[in-house]
């Protein structure tokens, strides 16, 4: 009976300030950018206003999907906004996990797929296109604060960019962050093997001696007041010049203390972009490593993966707890940007 009368209840339309809501707010948007010949998918996560029905978000055969109330009303007030980019070979509603979280914090969680370098549709050659991937953020940003569903609901003083791995590089370009062709290039000869980016480009012939204009643009985004990366890749290639006029405050998360890829290092023993930006701070989560950041998987996951001689992202360091590293990085984020 209790279960019925909580169900009827919400079918009323009850706000959580009389029930209290387990799940945020999901919609997508369309996004048309001039730099794409099609439009872009997006996403938005948010507080929820009142319920509607329940959605499972990024849900397949290796990851555990993430609940919503799809198509929500947004809760009444203003909250800040992080611009959210995946990394190379994910998508926006694989990391549903982090956005959601955030959203239950109070903020609202803006992402889009970037073309090229996203699941299904990973290409190293188009990976490199740097600009485009920041355009695909700023397009979206553009796109939700014109949307009369959302414009008035984020607080614009509160913008904030967040990425993982590759998402961290373009996290980092619209904060001002430009890397060198020539130094990447370099890195990448010099490390061979040893690097799994490096790898991962050579394998789609990707020439070092030329990269792509776009990945040494300066993509810096005005309306970004903060900065957010996780295990960020490109930042040996950072210059000195874009380093020192970063004028905001950046969080840098190392995911473990032995770095599955030593391009996502940006301490002492890597890169040292966390003492070389004029207001950052590192932190470190362990154990962990690089896909730790990865949604939960399910308990055929790793199996599957196997069987199709796949990256092995359900395998986790010993010791490591994959919902706990999520909660961790949250609680990270959360105290940055003051939620």
């Amino acid at each position: 009976m209790k279960k019925l009368l909580c169900v009827f209840l919400m079918g009323l339309g009850m706000s959580g300030a009389a029930m209290a809501d387990p799940y945020a707010g999901y919609d997508r948007l369309t996004v048309k950018a001039d730099h794409r010949p099609p439009v872009l998918a997006a996403s938005v996560w948010y507080p929820a206003g009142r319920p509607t029905y329940r959605g499972l978000v990024g849900d397949n055969a290796v990851f555990e999907g993430t609940s919503a109330y799809v198509g929500a009303a947004v809760a009444e007030g203003k909250f800040p906004l992080f611009v959210l980019s995946h990394g190379s070979g994910g998508n926006m509603d694989a990391i549903s996990w982090l956005s959601s979280a955030l959203a239950q914090r109070g903020a609202m969680v803006l992402a889009v797929n970037h073309p090229g370098s996203t699941s299904g549709d990973s290409s190293p050659r188009r990976s490199m296109r740097l600009d485009e991937r920041a355009a695909d953020l700023v397009a979206a940003l553009d796109t939700l604060l014109e949307e009369p569903a959302f414009a008035d609901r984020v607080d614009r003083s509160r913008i904030a960019s967040l990425g993982f791995s590759l998402g961290g590089a373009t996290a980092l370009n619209l904060a001002g962050l430009r890397f060198d062709r020539d130094a990447y290039g370099g890195y990448c000869k010099r490390m061979g093997q040893k690097a799994q980016d490096c790898v991962f480009l050579a394998k789609g012939g990707v020439d070092f001696d030329a990269l792509p204009q776009g990945f040494a643009a300066d993509l810096r985004e005005p309306r970004i007041g903060r900065a957010i990366a996780i295990d960020p890749g490109m930042t040996y290639a950072a210059t000195m010049e874009s380093t020192a006029q970063i004028d905001m405050p950046v969080l840098l998360i190392n995911l473990g203390k032995e770095h599955l890829f030593k391009a996502a290092d940006v301490g002492p023993a890597g890169s040292d972009l966390a003492a070389r930006l004029p207001d950052a701070v590192l932190k470190t989560i362990a154990p962990a490593h690089h896909f730790t950041f990865l949604a939960e998987c399910k308990p055929r996951g790793a199996l599957l993966l196997a069987e199709e001689k796949d990256d092995p992202v359900c395998d986790d360091p010993e010791g490591a707890d994959r919902a706990v590293v999520h909660k961790a990085i949250v609680d990270e984020i959360a105290a940055f940007a003051g939620l």
